[in-house]
């Protein structure tokens, strides 16, 4: 069997693993079932999954462990798959509603992967409300990435309905590494190491001017938050940076994307940027209300590809920046200025560096937390960062499996010792999907955070929006933007949330409308 090195990045996730804090990502997909389905539909795909014994990498790599002749982790194939364990069945009591899907996906998120087998499951899930069902597939963050994971998802499913109706399942499609026939990696044996950390070490002592300089750079900065750059382990200590336990919560937000780009467009700034100030602001209303708030902006972690687009290989090709996410700053529009300065400085930073220095600059960043999770100190020390956010661009246009539509993906990641918040969202067909995910004891009430989102949207909206119209209305006529009132349909909130501080009336009504978060309270 060939196998495949872990590079450093997924080897971390791997060593750094625990029963409290396991290192699987997921999404949970869901469908509107074929119209005219018959009511053994999802039986007969249960059965048709099962008994389909077609593999494709990454979903036959089996981890093999480092031992005395092989001294790094590696992946090999292994086509003798037990899919009666891979692939499950659950149900919710119809009519299943977005909490009892939140809470079913949190259950099944917290349970660790079984890293003696290919490390992913597949959950099969009935009985959800408007004829829909959903799929939820983990596997673990060492054998993929976001932007991996959402090429395989487009691979695995079609735009077209009728010829979505013979698609295999998804572990028969997989990816193709970006390699040429025949070649693979060498066997990991000692000498074949020593080769590679001797590679590696030149590539490194090519790349220390700029690993210097770059870090020199953040040093310069440290109290120094003048120009907006915001450094590594400068991050206030809040409840999302202490120790986690294994139960996990989850919450999903869907807004439309031009309600994102309109505001993008009126601010001169990124629709990602729009996502950070958003999150900010629920961040900070949920501290205030239990009289937690620090008095300086919580930072986030925000992963960035470095894959080139032409790679298909798995595993994890990113790098880190850190931006603020100004939840110090009352004022919505005022909030997203200093979240877009934060950017632009940190972007600024790592483009600054050539590619082949990217994983080691992202090994350095992140050593002292992988240190502390190795040593058990995890959630005890200065956080590098208070939050991860991350934003995976996906497809945009509907995709169909088995003729079923996908209506929306929503990611679920990784909660670890001294960051028990994750919030990743993904874009498809015109939406933008958030997951949020937290540590059941550390961030309660987590749907709350997707209802605020949602205020805090309509906040922004109600701070630029109204401006760009006044200057359409002076500049003759040309037409304004769409409004916080805009048309969309929603999912009903699993509880009433109170006005945001400050917002205007109507963008406090509009609030109230907007789709919640499924997770229980």
């Amino acid at each position: 069997m060939d196998a495949v090195r872990l590079n450093p990045l997924d080897t971390a996730w791997l060593f750094t693993e625990s029963r409290a804090t396991p290192n699987h990502v997921g999404g949970l997909l869901t469908f509107r079932l074929p119209e005219g389905a018959p009511k053994d539909y999802l039986r007969h795909l249960m059965a048709e999954f099962r008994s389909h014994r077609s593999f494709a990498p990454p979903w036959n790599r089996r981890l093999k462990l480092a031992y005395t002749k092989n001294p790094l982790p590696s992946w090999v194939e292994d086509d003798d798959i037990d899919l009666e364990y891979h692939v499950r069945h659950a149900a919710l009591p119809w009519p299943g509603g977005e909490r009892e899907l939140g809470e079913l996906v949190g259950r099944l998120h917290t349970t660790p992967l079984d890293l003696a087998r290919p490390p992913w499951e597949c959950t099969i899930i009935e009985g959800l409300d408007g004829d829909r069902f959903a799929l939820f597939v983990k596997m673990h963050h060492s054998l993929i990435d976001g932007i991996s994971g959402m090429k395989m998802l487009e691979r695995a499913m079609s735009p077209d309905p009728a010829k979505s109706l013979a698609l295999p399942p998804f572990w028969a499609t997989g990816l193709s590494p970006a390699r040429k026939p025949g070649r693979s990696d060498p066997p990991p044996t000692v000498a074949n190491a020593t080769a590679a950390a001797i590679e590696g070490l030149s590539v490194q002592a090519r790349s220390l001017p700029q690993l210097a300089a770059a870090f020199g750079k953040i040093l310069k900065r440290i109290g120094d938050p003048s120009d907006g750059m915001v450094v590594p382990f400068d991050a206030p200590l809040s409840l999302f940076n202490g120790r986690v336990r294994e139960k996990r919560r989850f919450a999903t937000q869907q807004f439309p994307l031009p309600r994102l780009r309109a505001l993008a467009d009126a601010a001169g700034c990124t629709i990602n940027d729009i996502v950070l100030t958003l999150c900010g602001g629920a961040l900070r209303r949920f501290l205030q209300e239990r009289d937690a708030l620090p008095g300086k902006p919580l930072t986030a972690g925000i992963p960035v590809s470095v894959r080139p687009k032409d790679d298909e290989n798995t595993g994890n090709a990113i790098s880190f920046i850190v931006a603020t996410l100004g939840t110090d700053i009352e004022d919505a529009a005022e909030r997203l200025r200093a979240v877009r300065a934060s950017v632009l400085h940190a972007k600024a930073h790592v483009q600054g560096l050539p590619r082949q220095a990217m994983l080691q600059y992202t090994m350095l960043l992140m050593a002292p937390t992988i240190v502390t999770l190795l040593t058990g100190i995890g959630g005890r020390t200065r956080p590098m960062f208070n939050i991860t956010i991350s934003n995976v661009p996906g497809p945009d246009k509907p995709l169909y499996f088995r003729g079923a539509e996908l209506l929306a993906i929503f990611p679920a990641s990784i909660v670890t010792h001294g960051q028990a918040l994750n919030i990743t969202c993904e874009s498809y067909a015109g939406q933008m999907n958030f997951g949020f995910t937290g540590c059941h004891t550390s961030v309660p009430s987590l749907q709350k955070l997707a209802v605020y989102s949602a205020e805090a949207l309509a906040e922004l909206e109600a701070a630029l929006l109204p401006r760009v119209q006044e200057t359409a209305k002076m500049a003759g006529g040309v037409k304004p933007a769409p409004t916080a009132a805009a048309s969309t349909r929603r999912t009903k909130a699993p509880g009433r949330a109170r006005p945001a501080t400050k917002a205007p009336a109507r963008a406090k009504q509009v609030a109230k409308r907007r789709h919640a978060g499924t997770a229980p309270a």
